[in-house]
């Protein structure tokens, strides 16, 4: 089987299989890391597979960098970023354009009333298409990526065939942790792509990424939000968590509320309150009780809440309210 060359501009990706200056990718990848908290693996596999000219998988839960990720790599090579969400109504037709009928009416139809779908325009500029949730889109719509994929063109009827520019990449995610609204992804897809499984980053860069999202310097406060978003996800009432998402909005509502000044007593402000506050409207939302469970996302978050500020050595453990 050939290997069809995918080669970009000068300083961007090499043709497939051609040598590279060590010196000249290290430097490339130390620019793109500076907009990307942490995943050094994993910015180093997927800068290696798109350098390659080769399209890419990303498994993992929500809020990953998945994206960040990506996008970094994008605006380094100075190429177009395409998201397109993945769901029942991603068609062939969205997916690759269509004829504006207004326009097909008084002109009939023709390549100059043809407008580009993400497919077509990622192509045609040379940028990433990239798929959120590909699990969700329906298996047609896959049939015609995956020709795109193979041929790096596609035809268009009455506008003929059109090739995609080298830099033109086709990346992908998925949660194979939802099930909800999602199809089992085929053998033959999953032949198509490079697959790499991304998980939750560690406490240090969860951290990280709170503070320069949040522009806070209260390194308490983050600590204190990034804690409880990770215990949702060991929680034995949760059958899902939060991603750190979850913490960035926290730490940034807990900000606002200390602003407001409610939470402030005679002894200065009540800050578990108004962390446990802030709690509530983060992540409440961003949790799955277990089927189950006869918990509440708001009794499960308050049982975090309680853990981490009242049942450490040597404080003591708050009377509960009603």
């Amino acid at each position: 089987m050939a290997v069809p060359s995918h080669a970009a501009p000068d300083g961007a990706p090499r043709a497939s299989g051609a040598p590279g200056p060590r010196s000249t990718a290290a430097a490339r990848r130390d620019e793109i890391a500076r907009d990307v908290v942490g995943r050094r693996r994993e910015l180093d596999l997927v800068l290696a597979a798109v350098t390659a000219g080769r399209d890419i998988l990303l498994e993992g839960p929500p809020g990953t960098s998945k994206s960040t990720m990506l996008r970094a790599i994008t605006a380094n090579w100075g190429v177009p970023f395409v998201l397109v969400e993945g769901n029942a109504e991603l068609t062939p037709a969205r997916l690759v354009g269509h004829h504006n009928p207004a326009r097909v009416l008084k002109e009939d139809y023709s390549a100059q009333n043809f407008v580009p779908g993400p497919l077509v325009e990622a192509m045609t500029a040379g940028g990433f298409l990239y798929i959120e949730e590909l699990n969700r889109a329906p298996e047609d719509t896959l049939n015609v990526l995956l020709g795109a994929m193979a041929e790096r063109a596609v035809v268009v009827p009455r506008v003929g065939q059109i090739e995609a520019l080298p830099t033109f990449r086709v990346l992908a995610s998925m949660n194979p942790f939802d099930d909800v609204g999602t199809a089992r992804i085929s053998d033959s897809v999953y032949d198509r792509w490079c697959r790499l499984a991304v998980g939750y980053q560690d406490d240090a860069e969860e951290r990280a990424i709170v503070t320069v999202r949040t522009g806070s310097d209260d390194e308490r406060l983050v600590a204190d939000g990034v804690a409880l978003t990770r215990a949702t996800r060991g929680h034995p009432e949760l059958r899902r968590g939060s991603s750190v998402r979850g913490a960035i909005d926290l730490v940034a509502i807990a900000h606002e509320l200390a602003n407001l000044g409610s939470y402030d007593g005679a002894d200065g402000p009540d800050r578990p309150r108004m962390v446990l506050d802030a709690a509530l409207l983060a992540l409440s939302g961003r949790i799955g009780v277990d089927e189950a469970s006869e918990l509440t996302p708001e009794q499960v978050i308050t049982q975090i809440w309680e853990d981490h500020f009242f049942s450490r050595p040597g404080v003591r453990r708050r009377v509960p309210t009603a």
